[in-house]
């Protein structure tokens, strides 16, 4: 499972606070750390309100516009960004907005390029990311699934075809009944590799997600869900990052390879609970062996039951006492 820390803008626009974000990603045990590259200007008018969940969740007299720019980090911030991860030890990706943020991120070596659900149908930026030769992974909130398989079409298209589908509910917290993960199966039809950009406020969707083979989750971080900002609220801070971290980890050991095996730990108990065959009564030599003379017994050290069929009527050699097992060296051949 590949784990992405989607600091965002959880940063409020400040680089020490982003390094900070860094640094809980690594702690937390995620792969990589995920940031947002635009420019307000490139993204919305300047006039735009604030959507609902940004005005419930920070709730200052701005535009949208107003709000992204007081978000906005630099170009040389963000490559110094690039450079605490690579020196942390964590994959640095930012979402870029513009054509002009997709060549900035490319040129500083970003290995991976993370879309937006916001540009799904953004077909003239779609076809410049397609031209970056670099693996995508694209979230699909908001979307129908026209509106994916043509996203896809565009991108393969124009010459890329290593693409990671994200479902995603664009909505900050989503709410259970919105999470849908059944669209994960849903999306398979289109890619190999689908994963789950989660929004919910705690494990259970990114658990039940690995268990529908997703294999990238994106979840939200914060240094403090108290902080000012549109994506706080429906952010983890790390402890609570962390245990997310840790149950999709251990529901990727759960769910094993699907070879049906006895484990280890059952080898020994196999011996000790399985049965074999016992002389339920005192058996003479040169008797023929029925199966009122037999029982199944733990453990299984002798013949197993397995086997009944094959020695009823054969002869018996010699003497087998009352509760001791049933040999095939006891019986003609």
């Amino acid at each position: 499972m590949f784990i992405i820390a989607e600091a965002g803008v959880n940063h409020n626009g400040d680089i020490e606070t982003a390094k900070k974000l860094v640094d809980m990603a690594k702690r937390s045990g995620a792969d990589a750390v995920k940031f947002q590259t635009f420019k307000a200007q490139d993204i919305v008018d300047v006039n735009e309100k604030k959507v609902n969940y940004q005005e419930i969740n920070d709730s200052t007299n701005e535009t949208q516009f107003e709000m992204l720019k007081r978000l906005e980090l630099t170009y040389d911030e963000f490559r110094e960004l690039k450079k605490y991860c690579d020196d942390v030890g964590i994959i640095f990706l930012s979402t870029p907005f513009s054509v002009d943020a997709l060549k900035f991120l490319i040129s500083i070596d970003m290995p991976i390029i993370k879309l937006s659900s916001t540009e799904i149908t953004n077909y003239p930026f779609l076809v410049e990311v397609a031209k970056c030769n670099k693996p995508i992974i694209l979230s699909t909130g908001m979307s129908y699934f026209d509106e994916v398989a043509n996203a896809v079409s565009i991108l393969q298209e124009n010459g890329e075809n290593n693409i990671t589908l994200l479902h995603c509910t664009t909505n900050y917290p989503t709410l259970i009944e919105e999470v849908n993960l059944r669209a994960i199966e849903t999306l398979k039809k289109l890619v190999k590799n689908v994963g789950y950009s989660d929004h919910t406020t705690n494990s259970l969707a990114a658990v039940l997600a690995t268990s529908l083979g997703a294999c990238v989750i994106e979840r939200h971080i914060t240094l403090n869900k108290r902080m000012k900002g549109p994506d706080h609220k429906a952010s983890a801070m790390e402890k609570e990052f962390t245990e997310y971290v840790a149950q999709i980890r251990n529901a990727e050991i759960a769910l094993g390879d699907g070879i049906k095996r006895p484990t280890k730990s059952e080898e020994s108990m196999r011996k000790k609970v399985r049965r074999s065959l016992v002389a339920k009564t005192n058996i003479k030599k040169g008797d023929v062996i029925n199966l009122s003379m037999l029982e199944c017994k733990r453990p299984a050290l002798g013949l197993s039951p397995i086997f009944y069929t094959d020695i009823l009527d054969k002869k018996v050699i010699m003497d087998i006492e009352k509760g001791k097992y049933v040999l095939e060296e006891y019986l003609e051949t």
